[in-house]
């Protein structure tokens, strides 16, 4: 048991940089107009294909992992 409380923090760390690198690595379709609410006329959607789903699961692996040791952070 105090081998996790020891090495969960550095979990935590590890996870953290790994969600931010993947969350800024991924490519933002929405521009400056689109967030002061104007719209580019562009509003087609697309398939993930290849390194961008890969990118697109990953991120969400990272933050399910990151909240399971956060809540195990908290009852430990």
């Amino acid at each position: 048991m105090t081998a996790i409380t020891t090495v969960l923090p550095y979990i935590q760390i590890i996870l953290s940089i790994l969600l931010c690198l993947s969350i800024l690595l991924q490519q933002s379709g929405a521009g400056l107009g689109g967030a002061m609410g104007g719209g580019d006329g562009n509003t087609t959607f697309h398939t993930r294909r290849g390194f961008e789903k890969l990118l697109f699961r990953s991120t969400i692996l990272f933050a399910v992992l990151f909240v399971i040791s956060a809540i195990l952070a908290v009852i430990l």
